[in-house]
């Protein structure tokens, strides 16, 4: 049988390691390659004008790759539940396929359209690619949970061996037999959208540094894998959060939206590593793919993974409510430079360092402010343009100490973290200009410059630039018993198994 097909395209917009797509055009005699621009994700997330340009660079280079195939994309507009049975009677479809993915909406919605196919007589195709591994499979493995620790996730994959490997790219040759139909008007009524019809204002956005798209991100992939001795020495925790440029591979939005394939870049860095001397996971590049593998399990094995209450390995924390101080987070006017300049950066660019992430993440929890993980969850979720529902949860979880890091009485500096890769604070003064002329010594602690000081460097503290928001050393002593006593609450047996450790509590 010759089939009519839609490939629907969501996360993974690519044609490389794309084994729903190849399954799509699989004795076909016609292929629709689909993107449904859902009303769902604006009115539930929040996404800033840097990760929309992201998605409307993706989507063109996909045409335009597309194209090469004598095909095109299909931009359809509204819920995928409502546009389904309309395209499967116009086009006369007899089969979709698309890509698994395990986040909690995806899944009830894609559970709806497998019910209209079925009511149509569509069958459908799901395959495994946004991830190294099933997560079902992973969770299967370890009787029916999602492992809690990295090295029991380590321990779940060898068993199961190395990911599978990529698949080609669909190739003219592949296509034989194989058409899209494409009208006239089609970029009147499937094109891709327009900023206008985003409702975002273009002027409003960054510098375009990292633009988005398959091409794009196989370039890059390409560049950093030419670095041998780089990719084999790789330690994360060795980068430097607060670099001019980057120092990690800013790969990650690509495999966010699935413009460059995990596989891929997994068996691409296993040939840079045969025969090599390098590092190994959890700091490799490996292990940092890794890492993601074990938020994604994390995210499709746990309940309410991105809320406090309501999740089973979430501590319950009672953090305040001072919109005053997320304002100035956010904002980056907590009057510690370090964490301001990282926060404008992500304000901007759309993009920091891990390690970056970390400082300001423990900065607005436990550290200092005592704001809950999902408030910072939030402004995450807007404004990175690789913000990703699972590893953006776990990683707040983790950083707040309130699931899989447990050593809550190890706190970031304000001061202190970043001094330690940037003494003359040079990241500061890119990203916050009105304390260029401060000298080196005053540069993380502005407030502790002599007057005189603050008058030559025109930024008078407190006029031109806020006083700290809080005193870290008075606060950090402060939240260190507050996390105590969450601790306590909590099950006795993980209240005596942590007491040991909190007795050597400190702020740094």
């Amino acid at each position: 049988m010759t089939h009519v097909s839609i490939h629907w395209f969501r996360k993974a917009l690519r044609l490389h390691d794309n084994p729903a797509l190849l399954a799509a055009m699989r004795d076909c005699a016609e292929v629709y390659p689909t993107f449904i621009l859902d009303p769902w994700f604006p009115k539930n997330m929040r996404v800033s004008v840097n990760r929309w340009r992201f998605l409307v660079d993706s989507l063109r280079d996909l045409d335009e790759s597309l194209k090469k195939l004598n095909s095109r994309l299909f931009v359809v507009r509204g819920r995928p539940e409502e546009v389904f049975p309309g395209l499967f009677k116009k086009w006369k479809v007899t089969q979709l396929a698309f890509e698994v993915d395990t986040e909690p909406y995806a899944r009830q919605r894609d559970a709806e359209v497998l019910r209209l196919a079925a009511e149509h007589g569509v069958q459908v195709i799901q395959k495994v690619s946004h991830t190294l591994y099933d997560t079902e499979r992973i969770i299967l493995e370890n009787q029916g949970k999602a492992p809690l620790t990295y090295a029991r996730l380590q321990a779940l994959v060898a068993s199961l061996g190395p990911p599978k490997r990529p698949v080609p790219a669909p190739t003219l040759e592949s296509m034989k037999g194989c058409c899209t139909p494409v009208q006239d008007d089609h970029d009147k009524e499937y094109g891709i959208p327009s900023f206008e019809e985003l409702g975002q204002d273009l002027k409003q956005a960054g510098p375009h540094l990292y633009p988005g798209g398959e091409s794009e991100a196989l370039s890059r992939l390409d560049m950093h894998m030419k670095r041998m001795s780089w990719v084999c020495s790789f330690k994360k925790p060795e980068t430097s959060p607060n670099s001019l440029t980057p120092s990690t591979t800013v790969l990650s939005p690509y495999l966010k939206f699935g413009c460059l394939s995990v596989r891929t870049f997994w068996w691409k860095l296993a040939e840079v590593y045969q025969g090599r001397k390098h590092s190994e996971p959890p700091v490799s590049l490996h292990g940092q793919l890794l890492w993601r593998e074990f938020f994604y399990t994390a995210g499709a094995g746990f309940p309410n993974f991105d809320k406090m209450e309501g999740n089973p390995i979430c501590v319950q924390i009672d953090w305040d409510d001072n919109q005053e101080y997320l304002e100035a987070w956010r904002e980056g006017r907590t009057g510690y430079p370090f964490i301001d300049a990282i926060m404008t950066q992500l304000r901007t660019e759309g993009w920091i360092h891990h390690l970056a992430r970390h400082a300001v993440a423990c900065f607005l929890t436990r550290g200092d402010l005592w704001i809950s993980w999902e408030e910072g969850q939030k402004v995450f979720e807007e404004l990175l343009i690789d913000a990703d529902w699972s590893l953006n949860a776990g990683n707040w979880q983790w950083l707040s100490a309130s699931a899989f890091f447990h050593q809550f009485f190890r706190v970031y500096s304000p001061v202190a973290f970043g001094k330690k890769t940037d003494k003359n604070g040079d990241y500061i003064k890119k990203y916050l200009p009105f304390l260029q002329k401060f000298p080196s010594e005053y540069i993380y602690e502005p407030w502790k410059a002599p007057r005189s000081i603050q008058e030559r460097a025109g930024c008078i503290i407190g006029r031109d630039y806020p006083r700290p928001i809080v005193v870290h050393e008075e606060v950090c002593k402060r939240n260190l018993e507050r996390m105590k006593a969450a601790y306590a609450r909590r099950s006795s047996n993980l209240a005596a198994q942590t007491q040991e450790d909190t007795h050597h509590g400190k702020c740094e």
